[in-house]
Protein backbone atom coordinates (compact mmCIF):
# COMPACT_ATOMS: atom_id res chain seq x y z
CA UNK A 1 0.00 0.00 0.00
CA UNK A 2 1.24 3.46 -1.03
CA UNK A 3 0.80 6.94 0.56
CA UNK A 4 2.28 9.88 -1.37
CA UNK A 5 3.26 13.13 0.99
CA UNK A 6 4.16 16.49 -0.56
CA UNK A 7 7.53 16.97 0.94
CA UNK A 8 6.81 20.41 1.11
CA UNK A 9 4.05 20.72 3.35
CA UNK A 10 5.69 17.99 6.09
CA UNK A 11 6.89 20.06 9.29
CA UNK A 12 9.81 17.27 9.50
CA UNK A 13 11.82 14.96 7.32
CA UNK A 14 9.95 11.63 6.69
CA UNK A 15 12.49 9.47 8.34
CA UNK A 16 11.51 11.69 11.76
CA UNK A 17 7.94 11.45 10.79
CA UNK A 18 8.53 7.21 10.46
CA UNK A 19 10.89 7.06 13.47
CA UNK A 20 8.11 8.78 15.62
CA UNK A 21 5.66 6.54 14.28
CA UNK A 22 7.73 4.28 16.00
CA UNK A 23 9.92 2.46 12.93
CA UNK A 24 13.68 1.51 12.86
CA UNK A 25 16.24 2.18 10.16
CA UNK A 26 17.32 -1.09 8.40
CA UNK A 27 19.59 -1.46 5.54
CA UNK A 28 19.74 -4.60 4.09
CA UNK A 29 23.10 -6.59 4.26
CA UNK A 30 22.90 -8.29 1.12
CA UNK A 31 21.35 -5.77 -1.37
CA UNK A 32 22.30 -2.16 0.49
CA UNK A 33 19.30 -1.22 0.39
CA UNK A 34 17.48 0.82 2.75
CA UNK A 35 14.24 0.69 4.54
CA UNK A 36 12.24 0.89 8.06
CA UNK A 37 10.57 -1.79 10.14
CA UNK A 38 7.93 -2.09 12.99
CA UNK A 39 7.64 -5.40 14.76
CA UNK A 40 4.66 -6.13 15.66
CA UNK A 41 6.01 -7.94 18.86
CA UNK A 42 8.82 -8.75 20.83
CA UNK A 43 10.05 -11.15 17.68
CA UNK A 44 11.38 -9.56 14.43
CA UNK A 45 8.28 -11.43 12.59
CA UNK A 46 5.78 -10.31 11.83
CA UNK A 47 7.13 -6.79 11.01
CA UNK A 48 5.52 -3.76 9.30
CA UNK A 49 7.75 -3.09 6.64
CA UNK A 50 7.99 0.44 4.37
CA UNK A 51 10.34 1.62 1.67
CA UNK A 52 10.81 5.36 1.18
CA UNK A 53 11.60 6.60 -2.06
CA UNK A 54 11.83 10.06 -2.77
CA UNK A 55 10.72 12.06 -6.15
CA UNK A 56 9.64 15.36 -7.43
CA UNK A 57 9.64 17.05 -4.03
CA UNK A 58 7.26 13.63 -3.43
CA UNK A 59 7.65 11.29 -0.27
CA UNK A 60 6.50 7.76 -1.51
CA UNK A 61 5.84 5.66 1.16
CA UNK A 62 5.27 2.08 0.34
CA UNK A 63 4.09 -0.35 3.23
CA UNK A 64 3.52 -3.87 3.19
CA UNK A 65 3.63 -6.74 6.37
CA UNK A 66 5.74 -9.60 6.66
CA UNK A 67 4.18 -12.29 8.13
CA UNK A 68 7.52 -14.42 8.51
CA UNK A 69 11.08 -14.48 6.84
CA UNK A 70 12.50 -16.87 3.68
CA UNK A 71 11.63 -20.36 3.68
CA UNK A 72 15.12 -20.99 3.23
CA UNK A 73 18.72 -19.23 3.26
CA UNK A 74 19.17 -17.52 0.13
CA UNK A 75 15.28 -17.50 -1.20
CA UNK A 76 14.47 -13.68 -1.20
CA UNK A 77 10.67 -13.98 -1.22
CA UNK A 78 8.68 -13.96 1.97
CA UNK A 79 4.94 -14.46 2.96
CA UNK A 80 3.79 -10.58 3.04
CA UNK A 81 1.00 -8.97 2.69
CA UNK A 82 0.28 -5.45 0.65
CA UNK A 83 -3.08 -4.75 1.51
CA UNK A 84 -5.39 -5.88 3.97
CA UNK A 85 -6.76 -4.60 7.25
CA UNK A 86 -3.53 -4.38 9.32
CA UNK A 87 -1.80 -3.01 6.48
CA UNK A 88 -4.80 0.15 6.23
CA UNK A 89 -4.88 0.67 9.56
CA UNK A 90 -1.21 1.02 9.83
CA UNK A 91 -1.44 3.49 7.20
CA UNK A 92 -3.72 5.22 8.60
CA UNK A 93 -1.53 5.59 11.85
CA UNK A 94 0.77 6.36 9.83
CA UNK A 95 -0.98 9.46 8.29
CA UNK A 96 -1.93 10.52 11.48
CA UNK A 97 1.40 12.02 12.02
CA UNK A 98 1.03 14.38 8.89
CA UNK A 99 -0.66 17.60 8.91
CA UNK A 100 -0.64 17.17 5.38
CA UNK A 101 -2.69 16.82 2.29
CA UNK A 102 -2.11 13.03 1.07
CA UNK A 103 -3.57 10.92 -1.74
CA UNK A 104 -2.85 7.19 -2.76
Amino acid sequence: MKLILDENTLDQAPEQLLRDAGYAYLMDRNSGQESYVRPLNRGYYPRFHLYLERQNGQAILNLHLDQKQPSYAGAPAHNAEYDGDLVAAEMARIKSFTQNIFRF
